[in-house]
């Protein structure tokens, strides 16, 4: 099973990044999947979950209008398009797989900065 997240990196206040989440050794299509962050000393947040056929998103209130997270089952891989972005998103973002099993993804960095 592996979850492997990309996409991260250095932006500026106000600007965009778009994280992928590519999965591979379990069915991706029969899972919700969601994107998580954490910043030292916090406990991890959800910030945006997408069910196993997209039809329904859910968002934090704090990404709410700047984030979406969408999924293409063909390419076995979920997004999370920021938007928008400020210095309070500076976190490592990982994806989520709930099935029976859930699994974690490594986490890729994020940091908004001038």
């Amino acid at each position: 099973v592996q979850l492997m997240e990309s996409g991260g990196g250095l932006v500026q206040p106000g600007g965009s990044l778009r994280l992928s989440c590519a999965v591979s050794g379990f069915t991706f299509s029969s899972h919700v999947m969601s994107w998580h962050r954490q910043t030292p000393g916090k406990e991890r947040e959800r910030v945006a979950v997408i069910t196993s056929l997209g039809g329904t998103t859910r968002y934090a209130d704090s990404v709410k209008g700047r984030f979406t997270i969408s999924r293409d089952n063909a390419k076995n891989t979920v997004y999370l398009q920021m938007n928008s972005l400020k210095p309070e998103d500076t976190a490592v973002y990982y994806c989520r797989a709930d099935g029976v099993v859930v699994y974690w993804g490594q986490g890729t960095q994020v940091t908004v900065s001038s």
